[in-house]
C-alpha cells in the first residue's frame, strides 16, 4: 500500500473535503477536453472515489516531449483557473519525465511513454488490482 500511495500523489495530512459532482466532472471534462485538444496519447480516467484519500479521481496521458507535457500542463493549470479552481499543485513541470497536478479532487499524471510504463499507474490503480472494481478505468 505504502508503494501505491507514494506513486499515485502526495500524501493527505488533513482530511480532503468533498467537492460537489457537477463541479468535478466539469473539471474532469475540462481537463480530458484540454488533453484532448494538446494531442496528449492514451488518456485513462481512473475513479478512485472510495479507494483513495487523496483524490476522487485521477487522470493519466502520455505525451510525446517534454515540451509537449510542460505546455499541456499549462494548459490545464490556467484553464482551470478560469473557472475557479485556484490552488492547483504542479510539480516536475520543469523539463522533466513525469508532470503531476492535484487539484485536491483530481490528480492528473503527464508521462513520456518510458517513465509511463515504468510507473505502471494502471496497474496499480486499475480494475486488475481490485476484486469488485469492474468500470473504474475509462480509457478515452
Amino acid at each position: 500500500m505504502r508503494k501505491k500511495a507514494a506513486a499515485a500523489g502526495p500524501k493527505a495530512t488533513t482530511k480532503r473535503e468533498a467537492v460537489a459532482p457537477d463541479m468535478l466532472e466539469q473539471s474532469l471534462a475540462l481537463i480530458t477536453a484540454s488533453l484532448e485538444d494538446d494531442k496528449a496519447e492514451d488518456i485513462v480516467v481512473i475513479d478512485l472515489a472510495g479507494r483513495a484519500s487523496f483524490a476522487d479521481r485521477m487522470v493519466i496521458a502520455t505525451g510525446l516531449a517534454d515540451r509537449q507535457i510542460s505546455a499541456m500542463a499549462q494548459h490545464i493549470e490556467r484553464k482551470l483557473r478560469d473557472i475557479g479552481i485556484k490552488r492547483v499543485m504542479v510539480e516536475g513541470a520543469n523539463g522533466s519525465d513525469w508532470v503531476l497536478l492535484d487539484t485536491g479532487d483530481i490528480v492528473v499524471h503527464l508521462f513520456k511513454p518510458e517513465a509511463r510504463t515504468l510507473y505502471g499507474l494502471e496497474k496499480m490503480w486499475g480494475k486488475e488490482l481490485d476484486e469488485g472494481a469492474e468500470g473504474n478505468v475509462t480509457r478515452l
